[in-house]
Order: structure tokens, then C-alpha cells, then sequence
């Protein structure tokens, strides 16, 4: 009402026409969405270099005295003062006073030092075991803005905080997760698809040989597969601004491979196209270079996602604690069974005429994560979500937090910003509730080590 009492009309009364065709501009063509395009560029390039120092480069920070004992060394402020003391020969880390500045290599060398000189009853390093190879995560719901990418770069970051190496594998084409990690990628020769096409080009070439032909001389690989076939993951990897974290990287033209992948699979229907990522990570050794392989995924059940989720070990699948995304994650699930089951149905039909060993997929886990979580607001859906879910819920739930948003306009995770730049009780509830989601998974993993370490599963 307004104070004459007369009531108000919504906005989407009176609306002129005529005055609406004058605000539109001349028709939009396809040029036009270059030029949007082109713009979208420069300003991704801008808003990411907020995260970057002044000479382009991304670097992590230095971590100090009183983090390093509270989240990654049990030890006292005192005694960890009083240790380098004693050990000049140890990283002395930057500043005066009580509180020193040291790097993620320094703490690393740090905690070599205590995991061998320390108290027994201390947990220095974390436990990772001889002859098993690395654990492939994937991240994956197909439901866009549920956290996919945030969650699998604060787990990579978690990781190698406690000292893991670990590979990122930027799956979605958008490039979100490589513009966090820093990586740079000109074109889909420094993405997953060259692996995939090798992939087929291996598969070709063994096929020929079997039926008695020379691959060199029958002239069916095109150029495509034929630079393929000369690529290796190490050919990919690039090092980030974290040293022990390393990247494969996407960019627009990754997606390619969704459109590519159903080409080649018609031209041999008996190529395991959900083995690609996989093959490439054993065959080329990928699996004994690094502790734990992150995969993340785009928002679609595609090719890639079913090449990731093939590869992966253990599943983690965000979702945020509303109707909307319960029931897409439910779908997402039906979509992984309908999916997986197909794939078997028809391979173990042809495998049971041939008489060859049946294949069956699994997985060491699948874990929702509930995510940008306001218990004040999403408590009893929460409840409902977890009852319905059961074993495949984590028991934490990762909060929303005015860090997490902070951080983010800076292009970084939140254990790269420094905490100088929050007030201390904010800066350790957003850090906490990501150090509660990397336990749960930690936990995962480690117990997923240990049972193959019990079965001597030292092959994947």
C-alpha cells in the first residue's frame, strides 16, 4: 500500500511494448558471442590474477609457528622454538620474534625431523604403505553449483598439507579447478585427451595384430591418434604453486572428447572406452608416482565423467542440503547404476560366449558430502537427507563460512589465504570444517590401503 492507500502493482504490470522493443538492441548474432566471449576472457584473466603476485605468478604462502603446531606438527609453540634452536642446521623459517614464517617445503623437512626424532606415541607423518598404488578420488554429481570443484580442490590442498603428493586431473571444461591451481592450458593437447585417444590407438593396434595386420601400413589412424599415441601423462603434468601438488589441466576444447569418444567406439565396438583414464594411469606408471590421484569432473554424466568414475576407487559426491539437489543426486545415482550396469550386461554377454573372465565394477566407497551447509536453516532436511542416504553420508557436513566466500574472490582455497586477513575465530571454523571433510575422506582412504594391504592387492 502506499500512503495515499493505493495499492501498488507488481513491476510486471504496465510494460509498454513499444518502449520495450526501443531498449533491445539490433539482433544478436553468432559473432557477437565472440566478442562476449573475448570480454569473459580478459576479465577471467583479471579477476584470477587477484590470487597471483605482481609478476603474474600464483605461490603459495608461508604458514606460521602457531598454524604449523595447532594443525600440522603436534607439537608445542615452545618445544617446536626450542627444537630449531637446538638443530641449527633445520629451516629457521622468516620473521623476529616468537612467531616464524616457514614454506610447505620447510614444514615437510620439519616433519621428517620429528617423525624420526620425536616422541613414539606422536603422529608426525601420515601413514601411507609400500607396494600399493595411489588412491584415485573422483569428485562427481552431475548437478552443477553443488561444490564439486571447491571440494576437490580443498581436498587436494588437505592432502598435501599432511604431506601426500597428489595429482589433480581437471576433467570439466570449463577449467575452474586450473584456473585455482595456477595451471596453464593452450589447447586440448595439454588435457586428459590425449590419453584417451592413445587409449583407442593402443586398442586398434592390438586388434590388428591379432587379426595378423600391420597397424603402421593399414593407414586407419588419422593424425589425431597418431600424435596421440605419442603422448604420456608426463607429457601433461604441469607443477603448481603447492610442490607437491601437480596438475592436469582443462580448457574449452577438452570437450571435444565427448563429441570424439562415440566416433572411435564406432569404428571398434569392442574398445573399453570407460577404461581409458584408467589404462593410461597404470600403463604409464602414473599410479607409483604420486599417493593420491583427484579427479574432477564436469556437471554431466558424459564420457569423461564415465572415464573417471571407472578409474576411481573411491567416490565422493557433493550436494547441497535442499530438495532440489537431494533429488538430483538420487537421479545421479540411478544414472550410475543404469549406466554400470549396462556396461557389464553387455561386456559379460560377449565375455561368457568367449569364455573369458566376467568384468564388474566397484568401488572401495561412496561418500555424500553435504555442502554450503546453514544449520540454522537446513537442519531437519539435512536429517532427512542423511536417513535416506545412510552409509553413503559423511558424518560431517561442510558449513558455509564467510571465509570460504573470502577466499574465493581471491581465486584460492582457504588454506592458502592468509589468516591475517580474517578475524581468528573465522579463519579457524573455515578452516575446520574443510580439515573435517578431508578427515572423513582420509579415513577412507586409508582404510581402503590398509584392507588391500590385508588382501595383497598390490596391483589395481
Amino acid at each position: 500500500m502506499t500512503s495515499t492507500g493505493k495499492t501498488t502493482l507488481p513491476p510486471y504490470f504496465g510494460i509498454n511494448p513499444s518502449d520495450a522493443a526501443a531498449r533491445l538492441s539490433e539482433p544478436i548474432d553468432t559473432a557477437r558471442f565472440a566478442k562476449a566471449a573475448a570480454f569473459g576472457a580478459k576479465g577471467r584473466e583479471d579477476l584470477a590474477k587477484r590470487g597471483y603476485s605482481p609478476d603474474g605468478k600464483k605461490r603459495l604462502r608461508r604458514f606460521p609457528t602457531w598454524e604449523i603446531c595447532r594443525y600440522l606438527i603436534p607439537v608445542a609453540p615452545a618445544h617446536f622454538r626450542r627444537v630449531l634452536k637446538a638443530n641449527p642446521e633445520l629451516p629457521q623459517g622468516e620473521g623476529s620474534g616468537g612467531t616464524k614464517w616457514f614454506t610447505i617445503e620447510e614444514i615437510m623437512q620439519l616433519r621428517d625431523f620429528f617423525d624420526a626424532e620425536g616422541a613414539a606415541n606422536k603422529e608426525y607423518k601420515s601413514w601411507r604403505p609400500d607396494g600399493v598404488p595411489a588412491k584415485i578420488v573422483a569428485v562427481a554429481n552431475f548437478k552443477g553449483g553443488v561444490g564439486k570443484t571447491s571440494t576437490c580442490a580443498h581436498l587436494a590442498m588437505s592432502a598435501a598439507l599432511d604431506g601426500y603428493k597428489v595429482l589433480v586431473v581437471d576433467l570439466d571444461s570449463q577449467g575452474s579447478m586450473t584456473s585455482i591451481m595456477g595451471g596453464q592450458v593452450e589447447d586440448e593437447w595439454q588435457t586428459a585427451f590425449p590419453l584417451l585417444a592413445k587409449d583407442f590407438g593402443r586398442h586398434m593396434e592390438a586388434e590388428m595384430r591379432m587379426q595378423g595386420e600391420d597397424p603402421e601400413a593399414s593407414g586407419l589412424f588419422d593424425e589425431t591418434i597418431k600424435e596421440a599415441m605419442t603422448v604420456s601423462p608426463r607429457n601433461l603434468i604441469q607443477e603448481t604453486h603447492w610442490p607437491n601438488i601437480d596438475l592436469i589441466g582443462a580448457q574449452l576444447n577438452l570437450y571435444w572428447a565427448e563429441f570424439q569418444i562415440p566416433v572411435w567406439r564406432l569404428q571398434s565396438r569392442s574398445w573399453p572406452l570407460w577404461d581409458a583414464l584408467a589404462n593410461a594411469f597404470e600403463t604409464d606408471g602414473v599410479l607409483d608416482e604420486y599417493d593420491i590421484i583427484l579427479l574432477d569432473t564436469p556437471p554431466a554424466l558424459g564420457y569423461l565423467t564415465i572415464n573417471a568414475l571407472a578409474a576411481a576407487d573411491i567416490l565422493v559426491v557433493p550436494m547441497g542440503a535442499s530438495f532440489l539437489e537431494f533429488d538430483s543426486t538420487g537421479r545421479f545415482f540411478d544414472m550410475l547404476y543404469s549406466t554400470f550396469s549396462s556396461i557389464e550386461s553387455g561386456e559379460n554377454a560377449v565375455r561368457r560366449r568367449d569364455g573369458l573372465p566376467e568384468i564388474k565394477f566397484e568401488w572401495d566407497a561412496v561418500r555424500t558430502l553435504i555442502t554450503r551447509y546453514d544449520a540454522s536453516q537446513q537442519a531437519d532436511l539435512a536429517n532427512v537427507i542423511q536417513a535416506y542416504f545412510g552409509d553413503f553420508m559423511t558424518a560431517h557436513r561442510q558449513e558455509l563460512t564467510a571465509m570460504v566466500g573470502q577466499a574465493a574472490e581471491q581465486v584460492n582455497g582457504i588454506y592458502e589465504a592468509d589468516h591475517r586477513q580474517f578475524n581468528r575465530d573465522t579463519y579457524v571454523r573455515g578452516r575446520e570444517t574443510f580439515d573435517h571433510t578431508w578427515a572423513e575422506v582420509k579415513s577412507v582412504i586409508l582404510g581402503s590401503w590398509w584392507r588391500d594391504m590385508q588382501t595383497g592387492q598390490e596391483v589395481r
